[in-house]
């Protein structure tokens, strides 16, 4: 019997509705928390909760605001905002100890949640994990390319993932973000942390993962590289490491526990 998951909404007031979906189940949970301007629905969400279903553990999948079928002006969200949209799963709608999945940009907001809930994230599994990574990628624009971004008020970047092709970044976008950066120092995340990192990654490379896995203070810390994956890691193969790495992860807290 397995069960069907319907969308969901978290009501937040002064903030906006997050759209979720949600499975019950054993513990520890998993939650999803996608890349930037990802939703829900993207194939690794997708494909972890079948893995969830057949294991029978706990799932969440959500959209942050201004993405999906949350509520929210997208032009209007940040890093914080979307670092509160996480806390907010994990407050109001995840039961007992989650292991977090993080895709690209929710690699690096899985690093935050993990700092501010170290009793609720027992570990966390980033993917192309993208810490700090919009930030250093306009700190190494000249000058003359920064004061032009500024001035303007958005930094157009290249990207196939776009249906036009390019990003439009608004500059106060960047400028938020520089609050929320990491790496600079030691990183007080100390449960078990899992990073993979395709090399063939043309938009967050590889050596960020190495960064982020030197900087957290956890003794417990695995990456792994494949050399032929790119930035989106969906091919069958890296499907399988991601809930291969899941369910390591699932049977260490267990047995320890």
């Amino acid at each position: 019997c397995r069960q069907k998951t319907s969308l969901s909404f978290l009501n937040r007031p002064d903030l906006p509705n997050l759209a979720y979906k949600k499975l019950k189940g054993k513990s520890p949970g998993v939650i999803f928390i996608p890349g930037y301007r990802s939703d829900m629905n993207g194939t690794k969400a997708l494909a972890i909760e079948e893995f969830c279903k057949s294991l029978g553990h706990a799932y969440i999948r959500f959209d942050y605001s201004g993405v999906g079928h949350s509520d929210g002006i997208l032009e209007e969200c940040t890093v914080g905002k979307w670092r509160k949209d996480v806390l907010s799963i994990i407050d109001d709608l995840a039961d007992g100890p989650q292991i977090l999945v993080g895709s690209s940009l929710g690699g690096w907001l899985m690093l935050h949640a993990a700092i501010a809930r170290p009793e609720k994230v027992v570990a966390l599994l980033g993917v192309s994990t993208a810490a700090d990574d919009l930030v250093t990628r306009f700190n190494q624009l000249s000058v003359e390319a920064k004061k032009e971004v500024e001035m303007k008020g958005e930094w157009v970047i290249p990207s196939k993932y776009s249906e036009e092709g390019v990003y439009h970044i608004q500059y106060s976008f960047i400028k938020e973000a520089e609050h929320h950066c990491l790496l600079h120092s030691p990183v007080p995340v100390s449960c078990p942390v899992r990073l993979l990192h395709g090399m063939k990654d043309d938009i967050v490379p590889w050596h960020t993962s190495m960064q982020v896995a030197d900087r957290v203070i956890s003794s417990d810390v695995d990456v792994i590289l494949r050399k032929n994956s790119d930035h989106r890691m969906k091919e069958k193969a890296d499907i399988q490491l991601i809930v291969y790495t899941i369910d390591d992860l699932i049977d260490k807290l267990t047995t320890s526990a």
